[in-house]
């Protein structure tokens, strides 16, 4: 008997990420011989034990994994299914005939556009997703007004958008500027929620639209608003190749030192 952490076996099976299948067990979703399973360190036999999320058996995914990229319109929830019946990234897959289960690689809101990974890797999705990697998102961004040269600074170094919470240093550089409003470039190597519209507000500039042209290497390019794509042999390999050098940037890891409990005075003996 092999047992393998819950989650780890979710997201092998493509189910969804890591941190997804810990939101399934902890709302209670996910059953394990019928017991359910809704502690992170649960274990189980992904070959003898029955796992069912929302009710239905699990089944390991089969074939070589899928790695897509999706130009997802605004007014579009990411998600698979919305039971209010909103537009979402689900509806675009099954237009392309992806009929295998896959699941998006982190969050666009519904009012902005963009690039969007989709796989059924869930090992793969943790990596792309994880903070330590610092995996840069770049976005083209219209805010209102004209940011002068201190708002803009203010984004590089960071800004408090709430209490004890301030974003980390970015890259921002202005794209085109009209009558009214400012196109922005700006890339970031955090993922906080809303972060971009708290932070442009913050410095006085609200954002009117967000469109995400990248993430690390891959590029949105010459992608049309809905369309559905394969990631590359060459795209693939980039991702690795920039994943691997965060992973090296890394400063190693040093374990505190055990401290030293003091020598115990010793008592001369009397006579």
């Amino acid at each position: 008997m092999t047992l393998e952490r819950l989650q780890k076996i979710l997201a092998r099976a493509g189910v969804c990420s890591r941190r997804g299948a810990e939101e399934l067990m902890r709302a209670g979703r996910v059953t394990v011989n019928g017991v359910v399973a809704d502690r992170p360190g649960i274990k189980a036999d992904p070959e003898r034990d029955h796992i069912k999320v929302d009710g239905r058996l699990l089944r390991r995914s089969k074939g070589t994994p899928l790695y897509l990229a999706v130009f997802k319109p605004r007014s579009m929830i990411t998600s698979l299914a919305d039971p209010e019946g909103r537009p979402t990234v689900g509806m675009l897959l099954r237009q392309a005939g992806i009929r295998r289960r896959v699941f998006p690689v982190g969050r666009l809101d519904w009012d902005a556009d963009g690039l969007l990974f989709v796989t059924s890797d869930g090992a793969w999705a943790d990596r792309i997703q994880h903070p330590r990697f610092h995996l840069p998102k770049t976005y083209s961004v219209k805010v209102q007004g004209r940011p002068s040269r201190e708002a803009l600074d203010r984004l590089r170094r960071g800004v408090h958008i709430e209490p004890g919470v301030r974003t980390a240093p970015c890259q921002v550089r202005v794209e085109r500027t009209l009558e009214a409003t400012t196109w922005l470039t700006v890339v970031l190597r955090e993922g906080r929620q809303n972060q971009l519209k708290r932070m442009l507000a913050r410095v006085g500039h609200p954002v009117r639209r967000i469109r995400r042209t990248a993430i690390g290497p891959v590029r949105l390019g010459r992608m049309r608003i809905g369309e559905v794509r394969p990631l590359s042999p060459r795209e693939l390999a980039a991702l690795e190749r920039a994943l691997g050098g965060a992973e090296r940037d890394r400063p190693p890891h040093r374990p505190r030192p055990a401290r030293r409990r003091p020598a115990a005075k010793s008592r001369a003996k009397t006579t």
